[in-house]
Parts: structure tokens; sequence; C-alpha cells
């Protein structure tokens, strides 16, 4: 009966309860945070925030989440407002109510009708990236001609 317990505390639903997992942080409708978030997990926001956002993880803005700084994460669900420069690494996703004043950057983007953005986009791979390669093709052809 005792090793049942003790094995269930060691064994993998308790992975859960480690240091390095994720955790879900939820700001609530009519809550206001003037200052910078930082989170290795998941953050909801439906209040506001005056300041950046910096998570691993995921970011949800919910309809009446306003966000006034910048938004730094690997995944983004967007239903309410983003003023300020949007960097998502991996997937931005704009729900129909989203509206997002800022430009963004992001791996991939999906935007549902209705969403406002204005701004500029730069999607996909880096740029520079693609630039320092066509400078390494224009050089060797200077090379053989």
């Amino acid at each position: 009966m005792f090793n049942n317990k003790s094995n269930k505390e060691n064994g993998p639903s308790s992975k859960g309860n480690d240091a390095g997992s994720s955790s879900i942080n939820l700001i609530g409708a009519g809550t206001v945070i003037e200052g910078d978030i930082r989170s290795n997990g998941d953050i909801r926001i439906d209040g506001s925030v005056f300041g950046h956002v910096f998570s691993k993880a995921k970011v949800v803005i919910g309809s009446t989440g306003v966000v006034e700084g910048d938004v730094n994460s690997q995944n983004a669900d967007v239903s309410g407002t983003i003023k300020g420069k949007t960097n998502v690494s991996d997937l931005l996703f704009l729900k129909s109510s989203a509206k997002v004043i800022g430009d963004i950057i992001t791996g991939k983007l999906v935007v549902e009708v209705g969403a406002t953005f204005t701004g500029s986009c730069n999607m996909g791979p880096v740029i520079k990236d693609i630039k320092d390669a066509d400078k390494s093709n224009e050089l060797n052809k200077e090379k053989t001609a």
C-alpha cells in the first residue's frame, strides 16, 4: 500500500512538479500590471499589462486582454490587443477579435478574418542568413570569372 503511494510520487506523473517544468500563469480581467513579466511557462492575460511580456512557452491574450509593450514567446494566441513589437519564434495565431499595433516577427502566422494589424511583418527564416548566402555566391562567381 505504501509502496504504491511512493511510486506514484516518483513516477512520471510527478514530473510536472519539477522546477524546470512549465506552469500556467493567469492575469485576470480587471487586473493591471505595470512592469515586465518573465516566465518559463504559459501566460494567459485577460487584464492589462503595461510592460514587456517574456515567455519561453505560450502567451494567450484573451479578448479583454491588453499588452502595451513587447511580447516575446515561443507561441502566442491573441484575441485582445497588443501595442508593441511581437516576436514569436514558432506560431502566432491572431483570432478574429485581435488588434495588433506594432511590428511582428514570427516563424508562422495565422490570421482569422476580422483581425486587425498595423505594422510590418517578417515571417519565416531569418533574412540575414539568406542575404549572407547570396553574398558568398557572388564572391565565388567573382573568383571564377
